[in-house]
């Protein structure tokens, strides 16, 4: 039986006003197949071993490039975008931290705003099989929102959009229903520039638009579970949590907006605490202060190891 055009062109309307109705910044469709390219790109960056101690990169290669394993009969991929820039600025004297985790956990946010777009989805379409992803499984969602016509990859790895720049959340809905579908990004708006591989201080992002994961701050200060110290070429630049400084040389993020999401607000102590402050902090007030921020990732333990690192 033909698929009938005019319900796809409804629910596809439906699912992208519903998504801005949920605060989701940007909202593109690309059909559910194989993503091949792709696998040959994950697969020579594995054997570089860029992905240092984070095995979990090596894990579940097939679901990564392919949704119906992840949703059987998979027709679609949904690439939800949600910005997170925030308007406020850190203290100058402050320990720094990845604009993404000033406020609570985008997990937990952006998981519950998927859930309510299924369950809407639902009453409008019909039974809609599906599941979402919010950067804690093997999807790989730049690939999904460059195919969704969002924006492209830039030489820093992140996904950039003309208009707004790349301060974005990348969310992920593969459902069981056919949609109408975007056109893929195809330009890149890098051109000759290099801002970023210049300013990384710890040569991370590779001239050939590769980024060797192992030797960048946010992995230093997150997924690095040994001692600092064991790394004395590193220079973190006073980053305590995360990195941003490949994001604030690059020149489209002067198109960035402050963020409209209330959840996002951030945590006083974020942008006010100096380092003695920190240091002087116990666990228990640790764990009160950041129960619901990204920062709980990194344990107290953590937290306690990269301040060391910082007057080392």
């Amino acid at each position: 039986m033909p698929v009938n055009m005019l319900p796809l062109e409804a629910y596809t309307r439906f699912i992208k006003s519903t998504a801005a109705r949920l605060g989701f910044s940007y909202c593109g469709i690309a059909k559910a197949e194989k993503l091949n390219e792709d696998a040959k790109r994950l697969e020579q960056w594995l054997n570089k071993n860029h992905q240092g101690s984070m095995q979990y990169m090596e894990n579940h290669f097939d679901k990564r490039i392919d949704p119906t394993l992840l949703v059987p009969g998979a027709r679609s991929v949904i690439t939800l975008m949600k910005n997170y820039f925030p308007e406020a600025k850190q203290k100058s004297n402050s320990p720094k931290i990845a604009r993404y985790a000033w406020g609570k956990d985008y997990h937990e946010v952006i998981r519950e705003q998927l859930k309510e777009l299924l369950v809407e989805m639902n009453q409008e379409i019909g039974a809609v099989n599906g599941r979402g992803f919010v950067d804690s499984a093997p999807v790989l969602e730049r690939a999904w929102a460059v195919k969704s016509g969002l924006g492209w990859v830039g030489k820093n790895g992140n996904l950039i959009s003309k208009q707004n720049g790349s301060y974005f959340f990348i969310a992920t809905l593969i459902v069981d229903v056919p949609l109408q579908y975007d056109d893929p990004y195809v330009k890149d708006f890098c051109g000759t520039c290099t801002q970023c591989i210049e300013a990384c201080p710890t040569d991370a992002i590779l001239p050939n638009k590769e980024i060797n994961g192992s030797q960048c701050i946010s992995y230093y200060t997150i997924e690095l579970k040994e001692a600092l110290s064991q790394h004395t070429a590193v220079n973190t630049n006073n980053w305590l949590f995360g990195c941003d400084i490949c994001q604030e040389v690059c020149p489209w993020n002067r198109f960035s907006k402050p963020n409209s999401e209330p959840a996002f607000e951030p945590i006083p102590a974020i942008l006010n605490l100096t380092t003695q402050e920190w240091e002087e902090m116990s666990e228990e007030v640790f764990k009160q202060l950041f129960k619901e921020s990204p920062l709980k990732r990194a344990k107290y333990s953590g937290i306690r190891k990269n301040l060391r690192w910082l007057q080392s």
